[in-house]
């Protein structure tokens, strides 16, 4: 059933995907999203998976051979990790990924980049990495990320597709329509850098105050608000001219 509704889907929202090439003349910054054992190791915490799961172990190779790219070509990358107080909530969800606990640690196949001198990273407690980014004296440590490196192009991976990766991105296209975000031109989403959790209606209706999350339908979802947005969605990215690629 589910897997007609997101063919049904698929054919009322058609999205279109293009290839990407990321220049060496253009500054391109990679942001890292919620790539922690919170949401991504099987078992590490309440919305960790339970289970070995094909779009989010995909998202995590895809988002770490880019990010070997970007760190031999000295690029700069922004990874947020969701770090939140343990009396602090996010209605619907559980409590999760708390600050000083390994759930809020960056997954074994990207923790080498903390590192590295060309990564910049951010513990946020939010959904969203932008609003995450403001400190107490209204500065924005994203926004002087971006502005500081000069970056034109953002390349956004990471996880959840419909939920922190998409409200990420809506808030920095905002932001840049407003100027805030001087040389940026373009926002990519990768997606096959991309994932969501699977939380099947069966489960949803046994437990109150939750609602089914169906991972391919929401992921589709994710991305095509992203590309309303103004967001430029990549199935393929390719590197400068090393000719490294993701998605091939």
């Amino acid at each position: 059933m589910v897997s007609k509704t997101v063919d049904l889907l698929k054919k009322e929202l058609p999205l279109e995907q293009e290839s990407v090439e990321l220049c060496d003349d253009v500054v391109t910054g990679l942001v890292l999203v919620d790539i922690i054992n919170g949401f991504c190791t099987v078992g590490a915490g309440n919305l960790a998976p339970l289970e070995p799961n094909q779009q989010i172990s995909g998202m995590i190779d895809e988002s770490a051979k880019l990010a070997r790219v970007f760190c031999e070509k000295k690029w700069p990358i922004m990874a947020f990790l969701d770090s939140h107080r343990p009396d602090q909530h996010e209605h619907p969800y559980p409590s999760h990924c708390v600050a000083g606990t390994d759930e809020s640690n960056l997954v074994p196949d990207l923790q080498w980049i903390e590192k590295e001198a060309n990564v910049t990273i951010r513990r946020k407690d939010c959904y969203d990495g932008y609003i995450g980014s403001i400190e107490r004296d209204g500065s924005n440590v994203f926004v002087d990320w971006v502005n500081t490196n000069k970056i034109k192009v953002l390349l956004v991976v990471g996880i959840c597709t419909d939920i922190c990766v998409l409200d990420f991105v809506c808030s920095t296209l905002s932001a840049k329509n407003r100027g805030f975000l001087g040389p940026l031109e373009d926002v990519v989403v990768y997606s096959r850098g991309c994932a969501t959790f699977d939380f099947p209606d069966h489960i949803a209706r046994n437990i109150k105050d939750s609602i089914a999350h169906p991972q391919e339908l929401m992921h589709h979802v994710g991305l095509y608000m992203a590309k309303g947005r103004g967001a430029k969605i990549a199935r393929k990215v390719s590197v400068g001219s090393m000719h490294e690629a993701a998605g091939c």
